[in-house]
């Protein structure tokens, strides 16, 4: 089961980062993912990353992230030869997935209609900020954009500094795992006989993971509001500072409120008028937490952490990158793959698994990122090509 899409060929002709992190699903889950690029430069993320030498070299953190498992050719879609190499590719493939902006590769000749004569099952994803129809469709959209045109800008942070960005590409990556969902589940359809064409919107796919929110807004009219480090559903659920830092606390039951109080040493403020139901609570938020962060003081973080836990109060301490990559419950679990010596970065490189286990095991790709156009020879070769051709094509500047 960990190579449940072994046997299923994907071609990724993705840039940065929802189309490849859509294709970095699906290698882990055994397809064989080939990424097509462009000849000067491919995809744009081999040059961005913390490290300016491997951002130089087209092996940028960025590309490395979301690439391993994967095998790169080098194609002109532009040049009538590598239009050519393309097609015979595509007879091969199961699975596209593209993330140019709508009508692109149907003005190269390439779009899904012209590709079914090439495979009529072919199933044809293609990721979008907006979708392949609607009045933005035609614009550019990076993460930040969705994130802002989505509304989630306007419910992250607090009162008196929202709107706040999420911290990490949230936008992209919610839309490749929602493409990889996609075309997961178009693999499995076995009535399916002709082709399938995927539209996936990154903006409806944040949306769709706004439920709570959104449906606080179309059900109970109330507008989500920014809430900083606070439950809006709960109280005392949030952020809370103790004798040496922070620890999140998610008393979301009553009798979790109840063995919260015992734990502080506050066991009368069960019985207080302003906390002993959940509504008063909710509309006393920040006087509770005032009284319990006044009584947390006294111990530290990891004190408290374990205190709430054996009273059955989630809880957990806030952590950086770093911390949590080395905690034992992420090391343990093969959540972090190596590969010695990785070509391209002449050093080994360490980087994320899949966020689950399949039967026990981690799926994994047994391949480091690809160097642009490491293995265009042995693809054409595949494809038939000989050897003689294969410098044809490359003197042509095709491939």
């Amino acid at each position: 089961m960990t190579n449940a899409l072994r046997g299923i060929r994907v071609l990724d002709l993705t840039n940065v980062l929802a189309g490849p992190f859509a294709c970095h699903q699906l290698a882990h889950m055994g397809a064989d993912v080939v990424k097509v690029e462009t000849r000067n430069g491919g995809d744009l993320a081999r040059q961005l990353g913390a490290d300016a030498d491997l951002n130089k070299r087209h092996m940028g953190v960025s590309f490395l992230a979301q690439n391993p498992g994967k095998r790169s050719i080098t194609i002109d879609f532009k040049h009538p030869s590598g239009k050519d190499v393309f097609r015979k590719l595509v007879r091969t493939a199961d699975v596209l997935v593209e993330n140019f902006r709508p009508g692109v590769m149907k003005r190269l000749g390439l779009g899904y209609e012209e590709l079914l004569k090439e495979n009529p099952k072919l199933i044809y994803c293609a990721i979008s900020g907006f979708g392949q129809e609607g009045p933005l469709r035609d614009l550019p959209a990076y993460d930040q954009i969705i994130q802002g045109m989505s509304g989630v800008m306007s419910i992250t942070g607090a009162p008196e500094n929202a709107p706040y960005r999420v911290g990490y590409p949230m936008a992209d990556t919610i839309g490749g795992i929602t493409a990889a969902f996609a075309v997961a589940a178009a693999l499995a359809d076995r009535s399916r006989e002709g082709g399938t064409f995927i539209d996936v919107s990154m903006l409806e796919a944040v949306m769709s993971t706004m439920g709570w929110a959104v449906s606080n807004h179309l059900v109970a009219g109330r507008e989500p509001k920014p809430m900083g480090n606070e439950n809006v559903t709960a109280s005392p659920s949030g952020t809370f500072r103790t004798g040496d830092g922070l620890l999140n606390i998610a008393a979301n039951k009553q009798e979790q409120f109840e063995a919260v109080c015992h734990v502080v040493g506050r066991p009368e403020l069960i019985q207080d008028g302003r906390f002993s139901e959940r509504q008063n609570r909710l509309q006393h938020r920040f006087e509770l937490k005032a009284i319990l962060e006044e009584a947390m003081a006294s111990r530290s973080t990891d004190e408290w952490w374990k205190l709430f836990n054996q009273a059955g109060v989630p809880a957990g301490p806030v952590y950086s990158v770093p911390q949590a990559l080395e905690h034992p419950q992420v090391a343990e679990r093969g959540m972090v793959g190596t590969f010695p010596d990785a070509p391209g970065v002449g050093r080994d490189i360490r980087l994320l698994r899949t966020g689950f286990k399949v039967n026990g095991k981690t799926p994994q790709v047994d391949s480091p990122p690809p160097m642009l156009g490491q293995h265009s020879e042995e693809i054409l070769a595949s494809l038939g090509y000989s050897a003689s051709e294969i410098e044809a094509l490359r003197m042509e500047n095709a491939i």
